[in-house]
């Protein structure tokens, strides 16, 4: 799988085939990029390396800062003024954090410190990216759990230097820079260094190594020498006051000169860091101990780092293993190499740091990057929590560790203290992802630990408007605390606190006053990132009553053809810089996003619970084969982290997981055969019926399912039953058929007697 993955997609603006029948009548409100960069990678892993431009969100690509429509540009051609560390994945309305400790290979003099190279002959795969610039250098670069290896051949120069900026980091946008507020460097000794930055509140140390030979190493600051000097100390740096620092070595340079520098990171200080270094790249690699490269680099001779290589084929094994737990049939290229970058983008985040937290002394589970819980708890966390139980395990007790030193369960996550910063997006987000490891019976977790932190965490923030009023405005966070007082209720009843379970039981019925009962939608409030229309279909707990609220499955039904767009006219995409006349007019259209953002990326599973699963077949295959390509622009929008990524992986499987209900919703899957392993077990999904689709091919339907040779007459499958492996086969058909119409899926309200009358064929989309 590794072979198909193309770490590019995303990068630039989105650039699909033109949208056809359903998929054209949808709207795209939010930025229509992907938002990914094609640096090296670790499978969760802390550290992230890439080409820095200094673009608008993860410091790698051309775009200024952008909200809405085609993004703006901010460079007309790929460039880089050095390589950086820590980067955002897929997200979007982050105005700095990260690209932390930018290296520049020069030819030129130290003034020209911050000038950008084209980027010529870029080269990606996962934990491996490499590029040459203009100048004619160069650059590799490899990462592992907690460092990261570079490694630079230059052309023959008089005068060569590698440069370190310790004071770089965000992104070159206004207000986007970030600023130390303090800084130590030292000189340890030739080719080795260590600092610490204290930059947006965390405390962030690297021990570096660098076989540098002959050349000379050099503290500076303000594009000035400080010959002798072997430390440099800052406190309380203002903007105004901050000077570019660093350190670099400077010397005569042979053709195909290498140069290979090697990094330690961590949270708690250098001496841990050079720790990290050790542990991910074997003994340290000073100029002491590596005298075959020394030797070699003082006569000039071009030499292959052996850390490099071996960190570098380290990284592409555990990427390997990682990509090989789901392998799919096809034989089409392309689709196999969309799937497979789904897939990665799926794993490059949360960051695991175990023993890393900055904020509190003890060791144990610690994660950042975050970013955020709105946009990966439905879709990427159940991906998570399927392929890498020990990894769901390890991010549920980071969670609580959060919550246990900062007070709140984390909304979102980063490189800085402060659980609650994306509050707005969402409310009580992690009791979901923490009520599907319950109900999946995960013993790794204190579950009595838990429950204090699910119950009181709903107590906060939105929680207090909720418990005095009974809604909470934007009435979103009405839906969000219902559901995380539902899901608090499951773990009550699991550790025996019957009294809790009831308390909670109750308040989790409330999300009925987000809903206005005359027109089965939602109540008039603000909404984040979309409107009124784009929440009223969230799949609840309670979906029997909530499909009474809208009078019936009839009604309801007819809301949710409407909002995809069934017998409408295609849509005009807004552009680059659209007013506020082109967003009202979009978001009045009251449509389905099409995946460009995350508000409505279950909803097409909500025809599970009318009986019309041969909806939900029609919008997910316009879906996955409209809104997903090859190429920079191969996204509809925002990665957000791997959250839309993981939908693709999901909806091509036939699988849909409903997070916190622990249970997985059946369609039509794209491929003809696929095979998950499940924490151990394999999953084999196949198929009969089955032809290969296409972006405007017909929609195949399922005639039936089989699971281990028993018939499922439903249109669901329990997570708890599934995860223990086995096959399913789905029999598809090209016209609907009586398959999951006359049962639905669980609900809190049992559902009334439903007829079983074959639903009448779909009229086109």
């Amino acid at each position: 799988m590794i072979e198909h993955v193309d770490p590019f997609v995303g990068t630039s603006a989105t650039d699909l085939p033109p949208q056809t029948g359903l998929a054209a009548t949808w709207w795209w409100p939010k930025p229509q990029v992907g938002n990914t960069h094609p640096g090296a990678t670790y499978p969760f892993g802390m550290v992230s390396a890439c080409a820095y431009s200094g673009a608008y969100p993860t410091g790698y690509g051309l775009y200024e800062l952008n909200t809405e429509g085609v993004p703006p540009q901010l460079h007309d051609r790929q460039l880089a003024s050095g390589f950086t560390h820590f980067q955002q994945s897929g997200t979007g309305a982050i105005r700095k954090y990260y690209n932390y400790f930018r290296v520049t290979p020069m030819i030129e003099p130290l003034d020209s410190l911050g000038q950008q190279w084209d980027l010529r002959d870029e080269r990606a795969e996962p934990g491996y990216y490499a590029a040459t610039l203009s100048s004619g250098i160069r650059a590799e670069l490899t990462v592992g759990p907690k460092s990261a290896v570079h490694r630079y051949t230059f052309p023959a120069h008089k005068d060569a230097r590698l440069v370190i900026d310790f004071s770089a980091g965000g992104l070159g946008i206004p207000y986007g820079t970030t600023v130390p507020l303090r800084a130590h460097l030292e000189a340890l000794a030739p080719g080795v260094a260590q600092a610490e930055i204290v930059v947006e509140g965390a405390p962030l140390a690297v021990h570096l190594e660098c076989d540098v030979g002959d050349w000379r190493q050099l503290l500076w600051y303000d594009r000035r020498l400080m010959p002798g000097g072997t430390r440099l100390d800052f406190d309380r740096i203002r903007p105004t006051t901050l000077r570019p620092f660093g350190l670099m070595w400077r010397g005569k340079a042979e053709p195909g000169r290498v140069i290979e520098l090697r990094f330690g990171f961590s949270l708690r200080g250098v001496e841990q860091a050079k720790a990290n270094l050790v542990a991910d790249c074997g003994a340290t690699a000073t100029t002491a101990n590596l005298p075959t490269v020394v030797g070699a680099a003082l006569t000039g001779t071009a030499v292959t780092s052996t850390s490099f290589d071996a960190r570098h084929a380290e990284t592409s094994a555990r990427w390997r293993q990682h990509l090989s737990k789901i392998r799919v049939e096809t034989p089409s290229v392309d689709r196999q190499r969309v799937f497979a970058t789904a897939l990665y983008h799926s794993l490059i985040k949360p960051c695991f740091a175990a023993d890393e937290s900055p904020f509190w002394p003890t060791d144990g589970s610690f994660v950042f990057d975050l970013c955020t819980m709105w946009d990966i708890y439905r879709t990427q966390l159940p991906l998570i929590t399927a392929l890498f139980p020990e990894r769901a395990v390890e991010l549920a007790n980071a969670l609580l560790n959060v919550s246990e030193e900062e007070g709140n369960l984390p909304i979102g996550y980063r490189m800085a203290k402060g659980a609650d910063r994306f509050s707005r997006q969402g409310s009580a987000l992690a009791q979901t992802f923490l009520a599907d490891l319950c109900q999946l019976g995960v013993t790794e977790v204190d579950w009595d630990w838990a429950l204090v932190h699910m119950d009181l965490d709903l107590r906060r923030g939105y929680g207090e408007e909720y418990l005095l009023r009974g809604v909470a405005h934007p009435v979103t966070h009405t839906l969000d605390l219902a559901f995380g007082y539902h899901c608090t209720a499951l773990v009550a009843r699991y550790v025996g606190d019957l009294q809790l379970a009831t308390q909670c039981e109750a308040l989790a019925t409330q999300w009925r006053n987000a809903f206005d009962a005359e027109s089965g939608l939602l109540v008039d409030s603000s909404f984040y990132e979309g409107g009124k229309w784009n929440y009223s279909f969230r799949v609840l707990h309670d979906m029997q009553a909530r499909v009474d609220l809208a009078g019936g499955d009839d009604a309801f039904l007819a809301l949710l053809d409407a909002f995809f767009g069934y017998g409408a006219e295609p849509v005009q995409q807004v552009g680059v810089r659209p007013s506020v006349a082109e967003l009202l007019a979009g978001y009045g259209l009251n449509r389905f996003e099409g995946l460009n953002n995350e508000p409505d990326m279950e909803v097409p599973w909500a025809y599970h619970y009318v009986g019309r699963p041969d909806r939900t077949a029609e919008v997910v295959h316009a879906a996955v084969h409209g809104q997903f390509g090859l190429g920079r622009g191969g996204l509809p929008g925002n990665d957000d982290s791997g959250g839309l990524s993981s939908w693709y992986v999901w909806a091509s499987l036939g699988l849909f997981p409903i997070a916190g209900q622990s249970l997985y919703l059946v369609n039509a899957p794209s491929f003809s055969e696929a095979r998950m392993d499940l924490g151990g077990e394999e999953l084999a999904i196949e198929t009969s019926g089955f032809v290969e689709p296409h972006a405007g091919g017909p929609v195949q339907y399922v005639q039936s399912v089989t699971f281990n040779g028993t018939p499922v007459t439903q249109s669901w499958i329990s997570a708890r039953e599934l995860h223990r492996g086995g096959r399913l086969l789905i029999d598809l058909g090209p016209e609907p058929s009586g398959w999951g119409t006359t049962t639905r899926p669980p609900s809190v309200s049992p559902p009334d007697p439903i007829p079983s009358p074959s639903p009448s064929p779909s009229p086109p989309a």
